[in-house]
C-alpha cells in the first residue's frame, strides 16, 4: 500500500468582520452565526459573551472583570491522498483555536485548539449512513464498523507532522452531554471545571469520539447550569492551565447557550440525577439569531457532498488505508 495522506492547515480570525469562505463547511457554529441580516450583531454579541464568561471564571487579580478576553481562530484541515488521479485537497475538518490576551500584563496566551468539531465525514457517518442503515428498521443499530474511517483519519491527523508544527498541546473538543442518556453528581469538583457528573452507559457521539482517540468527562463549570462534555487524550485536569481550560469554557459555553438554550439557558441548574432535554420550556433566549432546523438540513446535504466528493470516489482507497492503518 503506497498511500499517503498529507495535510495542510488554514486559518482565519473569527471576529465581528468574519465571513465565512465559499468552501467553509456552512453547518458550523461560527459559519452560521455569520450569515443573514444579524451577522456583525450575532458575531459582537457572540464574542462579547465569551469574554465576560472567561473573566467571570478567571476571576482572580480581575477586580474589574476585564483583564482577559478571547480571540478566536477558525482552524481549516485539508486532506490530500497522493494518488495518480491527485487533484484539489479534500477538505476534511474545521475546529477553533483559543488565544488569550492578558490586558494587565500585554501577554498572548496560547489556549486550547479544538473546542468546535466539525467534520464532513462525520455528517456523512450520522446523517447519511446512520439514517440509511436504520431506515424503516423497528430497532435502531449502527452499521459494522461505524466511525471507524473517521477515527482513524482524524488519529492520522493529529500524530502528523503538520499537526506538531502548528500545536503544542493535543486537542481538547467540548460538546453537549447527550439527551438521550442520564447524568450523576459526583463529590470530585475541579476550581475550574467545576463538578464532575459521570454516566452508567456511553452514548453514540462518547462511541464516536473514543475511536478518534478521545476519553469523555463531563464537568459544569460555576454558574452554569448543565455539564459539558470534554473529548480528549492523556489527561484532562493535569495536561493544561486553568486558563487554557478556561478558554474552552467561555466559548463553548457560550455557543451552547445559543444552540441548545433548553439545556445550556435554563433558568434552573442541572440536580443530582440530570437528564438533558431539547423540549425542556423553562429557559431564555439570547439576543443571537439563530436557525436549528436549517442546520440540521444542511448537516445531511453537506453529509451527501461528502459521500459524493469523498467516500465514493475513494472508497477503495480508502477501505485499503483504513485495513492497514496503525498508529
Amino acid at each position: 500500500m503506497n498511500t499517503d495522506f498529507t495535510f495542510a492547515i488554514k486559518s482565519i480570525r473569527f471576529d465581528e468582520n468574519y465571513r465565512p469562505a465559499d468552501n467553509t463547511r456552512i453547518t458550523t457554529n461560527f459559519a452560521n452565526l455569520a450569515r443573514g441580516e444579524s451577522r456583525q450583531e450575532n458575531l459582537r454579541n457572540t464574542l462579547r459573551m465569551i469574554d465576560n464568561r472567561f473573566n467571570a471564571l478567571a476571576h482572580w487579580d480581575n477586580p474589574k472583570g476585564d483583564r482577559y478576553s478571547l480571540e478566536l481562530e477558525i482552524i481549516s484541515v485539508e486532506m490530500d491522498v497522493a494518488t495518480e488521479k491527485s487533484g484539489d485537497a479534500l477538505p476534511l475538518i474545521e475546529i477553533l483555536k483559543t488565544n488569550i490576551v492578558d490586558h494587565k500584563t500585554g501577554e498572548r496566551i496560547e489556549g486550547i485548539v479544538g473546542n468546535n468539531f466539525s467534520s464532513y465525514v462525520r455528517d456523512y457517518d450520522f446523517s447519511v449512513l446512520l439514517l440509511g442503515h436504520n431506515k424503516d428498521q423497528s430497532e435502531f443499530k449502527t452499521p459494522d464498523n461505524f466511525g471507524d474511517l473517521h477515527g482513524k483519519l482524524f488519529k492520522s491527523f493529529v500524530n502528523s507532522s503538520t499537526y506538531k508544527e502548528h500545536f503544542n498541546k493535543l486537542p481538547v473538543i467540548c460538546l453537549s452531554v447527550s439527551s438521550s442518556k442520564t447524568y450523576h453528581r459526583t463529590e470530585n469538583q475541579h476550581p475550574v471545571l467545576g463538578v464532575e457528573y459521570q454516566q452508567d452507559e456511553y452514548s453514540l457521539t462518547d462511541e464516536y469520539f473514543r475511536k478518534m482517540g478521545l476519553q469523555v468527562r463531563y464537568f459544569m463549570p460555576a454558574n452554569s447550569v448543565a455539564p459539558l462534555a470534554f473529548y480528549f487524550s492523556g489527561d484532562l485536569l493535569v495536561d493544561y492551565t486553568n486558563l487554557e481550560l478556561i478558554s474552552t469554557i467561555s466559548t463553548m459555553d457560550t455557543f451552547q447557550k445559543i444552540y441548545r438554550p433548553e439545556i445550556y439557558n435554563a433558568n434552573s441548574a442541572a440536580g443530582k440525577s440530570y437528564q438533558p432535554s431539547l423540549k425542556h420550556q423553562d429557559y431564555s433566549l439570547t439576543r443571537i439569531v439563530y436557525d436549528r432546523e436549517e442546520r440540521s438540513r444542511l448537516a445531511i446535504e453537506q453529509g451527501k457532498f461528502a459521500e459524493e466528493q469523498f467516500i465514493k470516489p475513494y472508497q477503495t482507497i480508502l477501505e485499503q488505508w483504513s485495513a492497514n492503518y496503525a498508529l
